[in-house]
């Protein structure tokens, strides 16, 4: 067996920082990732960018999106442009240093061009689909914002598939990523996977949650219909936890795997794609500068952390993972070439230590005209999204009882029936750990009971600033009082050293001939079907192409 580590990465898309019960909500249980979590290590102050695109350019890159011209908002499916490629990504890394690389779900870094794709940029495998989100039953996406048709989305690596249609695409991954787990020959290499979940982000607009009937009826008790369909699609998720863990202890590799569970960034409660997701208790939510939208519930399990079963309250980046990683599985970075942000934090968090002042310098956007930075417990705002409407705390755990998951009068028991918590502990003994107790730890309090009680913050009036150790919450403004200060006046500093030398946005507007009706009703890489490039497509047809399509194409060859 190799001796290097198998690395599982499973990240949920849009889950609200609450929606995680080891967290303390009892509204739906999610057994299989508390059991990872309390049998692990909870890693208590992990950040991201608040959507999907930059967060998962960080994570696959160490870099902040300001750095790699991915700091403003998403890629949408329509548009050319995605991660350069000439940013070396976390799979090439990992590739290079021996171990097979595989991506199962989500991409979002870029279609347009065959260059942009995973299989291009590292993996050796990819199963799931390109773009933004696909309906968990059909795999198709529907661009509304223009008079596009419906584009189906999956492939196994290069090639569109279309025969699961109709299974929940939730199980589908899942099974992809047994197969590979299964299949994988670990004499040969070690495994690094990335299990990129749609859920439980939404689906397209005319029904965007989607769960199956049974796994509904399991949350009858909740009196809102949205809110019973996400926490299926949650739940359903936290099965497939159980069920990758399950099949790496089947194969007899799960002693010798680092496993890590997070979500790519906060929930979104209101507005586009909202799924009824909480960030309880704090502010904001997905695509917003606030906690809500930046802080993610998230663990992570090896028999290398010498600490397990416990808190470790560093704060931490998605763009640390990368040289963390590495560290672990004994890869030397050459940190000159590739110039990174994040930090090897890899000491620290197997030995348990919480030495590091991390700084963050969250984003610039000077397109939405907002910039955040963090450092140690300070945190500064200024600007905002949106006009500010989903600035505010917009999350409440239910106060009925009957709105209380029925399961959670034998929380402690479902916990460790579960397949995580049965399969490692056995191989890491059934250590004494206080289920309620670790819970207490885990979940957040608020600076005031009332957020009114603070010093308010309007970030597109003035400037915020917080203390995050004592106001998780952002209920109370320290600007005013600290605006003279030199820790205030080094933020500043700080601030203008990155947007003097941030990468230029990569973003580009749409590009019409997109539409998936001229390439077989497929979201593909169209820029290279159009410039004669598509591998295989290198003829024009007029009929697949249309009419309009192919008059682009004819005209470019006489300019």
């Amino acid at each position: 067996m190799n001796s290097k580590p198998n690395i599982v990465i499973i990240m949920a898309d849009d889950m609200g920082f609450d929606d995680i019960s080891f967290r303390g909500s009892n509204e739906f249980l999610t057994p299989n990732i508390d059991a990872l979590a309390y049998s692990g290590v909870i890693l208590n102050n992990l950040y991201t960018p608040s959507m999907c695109t930059p967060s998962r350019a960080a994570l696959l890159t160490g870099k902040y999106p300001l750095n790699t011209g991915m700091q403003h908002y998403v890629l949408v499916n329509d548009q050319p442009w995605g991660l350069p490629t000439n940013e070396t990504t976390m799979a090439e890394i990992f590739q290079q240093n021996g171990y097979y690389t595989s991506l199962i779900g989500k991409w979002h870094l870029g279609m347009s061009r065959k260059a942009y794709t995973p299989t291009f940029r590292g993996f050796d495998q990819h199963y799931g689909y390109l773009g933004a989100y696909v309906g968990y039953y059909d795999q198709t996406l529907d661009q509304g914002n223009a008079n596009y048709s419906r584009g189906h989305d999956f492939r196994d690596n290069l090639k569109p598939v279309c025969d699961r249609n109709g299974t929940y695409v939730t199980d589908l991954l899942t099974e992809a990523a047994i197969r590979r787990i299964l299949e994988h020959n670990y004499q040969k290499k070690p495994l690094f996977m990335l299990l990129s979940h749609l859920a439980p982000h939404s689906g397209n607009d005319e029904d965007p949650l989607q769960a199956p009937e049974s796994e509904i009826a399991k949350f009858a008790y909740i009196k809102d219909e949205r809110r019973r369909k996400y926490a299926a699609m949650v739940s359903k998720m936290d099965e497939s936890v159980g069920q990758v863990v399950e099949a790496l202890s089947h194969r007899g590799i799960l002693n010798n795997t680092i496993l890590l569970f997070l979500s790519d960034n906060g929930g979104p409660t209101q507005g586009m794609h909202s799924t009824t997701a909480s960030n309880y208790p704090l502010r904001g939510q997905k695509h917003s500068p606030w906690e809500g939208g930046l802080r993610s519930s998230a663990a992570i399990w090896s028999t290398q952390l010498e600490k397990l079963g416990t808190i470790w309250k560093q704060k931490i980046y998605i763009g640390d993972f990368l040289p963390t990683l590495a560290s672990a599985a004994n890869i030397h970075l050459d940190l000159e070439a590739l110039k990174i942000d994040g930090l090897n934090l890899w000491p620290s968090l197997k030995y348990g230590y919480e030495s590091v002042e991390r700084e963050i310098m969250h984003n610039i956007d000077d397109i939405f005209n907002y910039e955040v930075y963090a450092k140690g417990k300070w945190k500064y705002i200024n600007g905002t999204t949106l006009e500010g409407r989903f600035d505010t705390w917009l999350s409440q755990r239910p106060n009925d009882s009957s709105q209380i998951d029925p399961r959670f009068e034998h929380y402690e028991e479902l916990v460790k029936q579960s397949p995580v918590w049965k399969h490692l502990h056995a191989i890491t003994g059934d250590k004494p750990i206080q289920l309620l107790e670790h819970r207490e730890h885990a979940t957040v309090r608020c600076q005031y009971e009332d957020a009114t009680q603070g010093v308010a913050c309007n970030p597109l009036e003035s400037p915020c600033l917080f203390d995050l150790d004592v106001d998780p919450c952002e209920q109370n403004n320290l600007y005013e009082k600290m605006k003279n200060s030199t820790i205030f006046a080094n933020i500043l500093e700080r601030i203008a050293y990155f947007r003097e030398h941030a990468h230029a946005i990569n973003n580009k507007p749409a590009d019409y001939r997109c539409n998936p009706a001229d390439f077989n009703y497929e979201w593909t890489w169209w820029e290279d079907v159009l410039e004669g490039n598509g591998g295989t497509r290198v003829e024009f047809n007029l009929q697949l192409l249309g009419l309009a399509g192919f008059l682009i194409v004819l005209r470019q060859f006489f300019v």
